[in-house]
C-alpha cells in the first residue's frame, strides 16, 4: 500500500523563522534536502525512466493470430483490450526491479497510442513515478514505449504444416450414394466453430476426414457430431514409438463415425414393433429431419414421431425410396381442398394445427401437360403450402418397385398412396430456368477442404463424379430454400446479386395471397460474408493497399480500450505525442515504510 505524507519540515528556530538554504544549483531558498537541491532542478538533472526499455518484441502467429505468452504459450488477444495490455506490460523490463537495486518504480497510468494500421507496431503511453533521492522526493514522468510485432507461428499452425503430425484422426462416413448429409453437416460444423483446432480436412466419396493435434480436441468434434446426427463410433489406436526408460508410449488414434443411413425426405417404411413405440404412427413415413433423432412424419395426416439413435441401431432399416434426382416427379398443382381429420392412424386426436394444413391436393405431372389428361388426387401434409399453379416434388409409388418385401406386397395390396409430396419448389428451380441456381438470393459459407488420396487419383475419370456432386449441391440448396426449420441451424447468407425492389413488392403480394410460412425472407439472410471482396475506395484512401497484414487492423478506433476502461490517444493526438516528457515532481507527497519494504517493487 502506498502511504502519502507531508514533506517533512525542519523545526523551527528559536526565533520563530525555518532554516532555509540555497539550491545548490540555481541558489532558490529551499527546505534542507539531502541532495541540497530544488524540485524543479532536480527534475531537470534526472531521468525516471532510466533502466526501463523503451522498445520491445512481441511475437504473433499469423494463421490464428494468438500473441505468444511464455514457455511455449500463446492466448488470443484483440487489439486495444485489456489482455493484450497486460502482455505488454509483462514484456517491458525494468517495471519490475528487486529491492537490492534501489530505485522503487511504481505504474501510474498507460494509455494506448494509435498507430498506422500497418506499421506492425503497437504503442503504449506510460506514466511512472520514481524516488530520486534517500529524502523521498518522488519524480512523475510520461514516455512512449513501442512494440514491434513479429510473425512467428505457434505449435499447433507448425504442426499444420507438417505431413504425419496429426496424433488422432475422426473418420466421418455414411454408406448412402449421395453427399447431401455431409452438406449439411459442414454447414452445422461452420456454424458452431467445431472445425476449430483441426490440422486438414480431407473428402473422399464416402466421407470426411477430420485430423487432430491430440486426442482431447478430436473427443470433442465427437461429442458434437454426436449432439448433431445418429452415429456409432469404433476407435482404434497404433502405436507409433515408445521409451522403456521413462515408460512413455506414443499413439496415433482412430474413430471411425458411421452416420445412419436416413436421410432428410427419404419414404420409410416402418418395422411394426418402432411404428407401435413411437405413438402408433403409420408404417409409412417421411424422413422429415435429422438431428440426434430421426424426426419423421405421416404424408397424409401430418402425424409425427422420433426414432431415437439407439433405437435405429438395435435394429437398422434402409429407406425403400432414398429422396434421389431420379427417384422424384415434377407434379404441377391443379387445385386443393382442405382436409379437416377428427383422428389419424394412431386414432388420437389430431390437434388443430396440424388439422389445418392437410388438404386433397389435385395435380398432375408435368410431363403429361399437353400429352393427356391424367389427374391424380392425394391428401397431403404440405396441403396449406400449395396453391394452383405451384410445382411439388413427389415419389410416384404406382410404377416404383420396392426393395422391401412387406413394403412391395402392401403397395400391391393397395394400402399405399399413388403419390407421396415431398417439398415444394420455389424461384427459377419451379419455372424450370437453367440458371435458376444463379439468381437464388441466399448462398452458403464452405469449409476449406481437400481432395484425398482416393479423390485425386481419379484424374478425368472423376468427371462424373463432379457433376454429380453439383447435382447432390443443388438438391442440398433446394431441400435448405423449402424448409425454415433447417435454415435456423445454419447460417444463410445474403447472395451478391441485388434484389429489385420489383422482386422484393412481388414477394409481399404472395405473402399477402398465402400462408407460405417455408419459403426463405430476406430478413432471415445474414450480410456479414463478403466473398472475394476487396477494400472499399475510402479505405483505400486512409489506409492504403493491403499487404496482407490484416491482423493489425483495428475494428474501431478506440473502442475496444474503450469497453475495458483503457486510455486511448486518438489519431489526430498521436501526431503531438512526445516520446519522453520532461520529470515533474509530485509536490508534497513521498512514499511510505509500506512501499519501500514491499520485495515485488510493484
Amino acid at each position: 500500500m502506498d502511504v502519502h505524507t507531508t514533506l517533512q519540515q525542519p523545526p523551527p528556530s528559536l526565533g520563530g523563522t525555518a532554516a532555509t538554504i540555497l539550491c545548490c544549483i540555481c541558489a532558490t531558498p529551499i527546505a534542507p534536502n539531502p541532495s541540497n537541491t530544488c524540485s524543479s532542478c532536480l527534475a531537470s538533472t534526472s531521468d525516471v525512466t532510466r533502466g526501463i526499455s523503451t522498445e520491445c518484441t512481441l511475437h504473433q502467429c499469423r494463421g490464428c493470430s494468438r500473441w505468444h505468452q511464455d514457455a511455449g504459450k500463446w492466448i488470443g488477444c484483440e487489439l486495444e483490450s485489456r489482455e493484450l495490455m497486460a502482455l505488454c506490460l509483462n514484456n517491458v523490463s525494468g517495471l519490475k526491479k528487486r529491492k537490492h537495486d534501489g530505485g522503487r518504480v511504481r505504474l501510474v497510468d498507460a494509455a494506448w497510442v494509435w498507430t498506422e494500421p500497418h506499421s506492425m507496431r503497437l504503442k503504449i503511453r506510460m506514466t511512472i513515478q520514481r524516488e530520486v533521492t534517500a529524502g523521498g522526493t518522488i519524480l512523475q514522468q510520461s514516455f512512449v514505449v513501442t512494440f514491434v510485432v513479429r510473425n512467428q507461428q505457434c505449435v499447433e499452425c507448425q504442426a499444420a504444416f507438417r505431413q504425419g503430425s496429426w496424433k488422432s484422426l475422426v473418420q466421418v462416413r455414411q454408406r448412402v450414394g449421395h453427399k447431401r448429409t455431409f452438406l449439411y453437416l459442414e454447414q452445422l460444423i461452420l456454424k458452431h466453430g467445431a472445425h476449430r483446432g483441426c490440422l486438414s480436412i480431407e473428402t473422399f466419396k464416402d466421407g470426411m476426414d477430420f485430423y487432430f493435434p491430440d486426442k482431447g480436441k478430436a473427443a470433442r468434434f465427437m461429442s458434437f457430431l454426436e449432439d448433431v446426427v445418429p452415429m456409432k463410433v469404433k476407435s482404434s489406436k497404433k502405436l507409433i514409438g515408445t521409451d522403456d526408460k521413462s515408460n512413455v508410449s506414443n499413439y496415433k488414434y482412430t474413430n471411425l463415425v458411421e452416420i445412419c443411413a436416413l436421410c432428410k425426405d427419404d419414404l420409410l417404411f416402418l418395422p411394426k414393433k418402432l411404428a407401435t413405440n413411437i405413438g402408433n404412427i403409420s408404417r409409412l413415413v417421411l424422413v422429415k429431419n435429422i438431428s440426434n433423432v430421426i424426426q419423421v412424419i405421416d404424408p397424409l395426416t401430418g402425424q409425427t414421431g422420433n426414432i431415437e439413435g439407439d433405437a435405429y441401431w438395435r435394429d437398422p432399416f434402409r429407406p425403400v425410396v432414398t429422396a434421389a434426382r431420379t427417384r422424384l416427379t415434377r407434379y404441377v398443382v391443379l387445385g386443393k381442398d382442405p382436409v379437416f381429420l377428427e383422428r389419424n392412424a394412431s386414432k388420437r386426436g389430431v390437434a388443430k394445427k396440424q388439422r389445418s394444413k392437410l388438404a386433397l391436393i389435385t395435380a398432375a405431372r408435368e410431363s403429361d401437360l399437353g400429352a393427356n389428361d391424367a389427374q391424380l388426387e392425394e391428401r397431403s401434409h404440405l396441403g396449406y403450402l400449395m396453391k394452383s399453379g405451384d410445382v411439388t416434388m413427389g415419389y410416384d409409388l404406382r410404377e416404383v418397385q420396392l426393395v422391401d418385401d412387406d413394403a412391395e406386397e402392401a403397395r400391391t395390396n393397395g394400402k399405399f398412396p399413388d403419390v407421396v409430396f415431398v417439398r415444394k419448389l420455389y424461384g427459377g428451380v419451379a419455372a424450370g430456368e437453367a440458371d435458376a441456381a444463379k439468381k437464388r438470393v441466399f448462398q452458403l459459407k464452405r469449409l476449406d477442404i481437400k481432395k484425398g488420396e482416393e479423390e485425386s487419383a481419379r484424374g478425368k475419370k472423376g468427371k462424373k463424379d463432379v457433376e454429380m456432386e453439383n447435382m447432390d449441391e443443388e438438391d442440398f440448396m433446394q431441400e435448405l430454400e423449402a424448409d425454415r426449420e433447417m435454415r435456423t441451424r445454419v447460417n444463410v447468407y445474403k447472395a451478391e446479386m441485388p434484389v429489385t425492389r420489383d422482386d422484393a413488392d412481388g414477394d409481399d403480394e404472395e405473402e399477402e395471397e398465402d400462408e407460405d410460412d417455408q419459403k426463405i425472407k430476406l430478413d432471415e439472410l445474414l450480410d456479414t460474408l463478403a466473398l472475394d471482396s476487396k477494400p472499399d475506395a475510402e479505405d483505400d484512401a486512409a489506409m492504403g493497399e493491403d499487404d496482407g497484414q490484416g491482423l493489425m487492423m483495428y475494428a474501431g478506433e478506440g473502442e475496444r480500450a474503450a469497453q475495458d476502461n483503457i486510455g486511448y490517444v486518438g489519431r489526430d493526438e498521436a501526431l503531438n505525442v512526445q516520446s519522453k516528457d520532461t520529470a515533474v515532481p509530485v509536490a508534497g507527497n513521498v512514499w511510505g515504510k509500506d512501499f519501500l519494504d514491499n520485495t515485488d517493487g510493484k
